[in-house]
C-alpha cells in the first residue's frame, strides 16, 4: 500500500490549504484515517483522526481550523484547514491502519509528507 499525499505549499496568516492523501494498493478495509504533523526536531503531533463509522477526534490546536474527511470508497482522506498560522509550519503526515485481506491484522501507513509553511 502506497499513501500518496497532495496540497502542501505555502499560505499566508488566516488562509486557507486543503491537504489530500489517496491510498493505493490491496485493501480489504482501513480502520483510522489521521493527519500528524511534525516540527523539526520534534515528534509527530496528532491532527486530527477519523474512524470508519465517521467518529472524529482533533487535537486542541485544529479544533474549529481543520475538519478532517474520509472518503471510504476512495480511500482518502483530506484535511482542510483555515484560518492558518505561523505556528501551523510544519511537515503534515498521513496516517492510515490498513487490512489487506479479510481477517488479517492491520498495517499501519505513513505517507511521504507534505510542507505547510505559512507565512506573510
Amino acid at each position: 500500500v502506497q499513501l500518496m499525499e497532495s496540497g502542501g505549499g505555502l499560505a499566508q496568516p488566516g488562509g486557507s490549504l486543503r491537504l489530500s492523501c489517496a491510498a493505493s494498493g490491496t485493501i480489504f478495509a482501513i480502520n483510522q484515517m489521521a493527519w500528524y504533523r511534525q516540527f523539526p526536531g520534534k515528534l509527530r503531533e496528532l491532527v486530527a483522526v477519523e474512524l470508519p463509522d465517521g467518529a472524529t477526534n482533533y487535537a486542541d490546536f485544529a479544533k474549529g481550523r481543520f475538519i478532517i474527511s474520509r472518503d471510504n470508497a476512495k480511500n482518502t482522506i483530506d484535511l482542510q484547514m483555515i484560518g492558518l498560522r505561523p505556528e501551523d509550519t510544519a511537515v503534515y503526515y498521513c496516517y492510515m491502519g490498513v487490512v489487506h485481506r479479510r481477517g488479517e491484522n492491520e498495517y499501519l501507513y505513513w505517507g511521504q509528507g507534505t510542507q505547510v509553511t505559512v507565512s506573510s
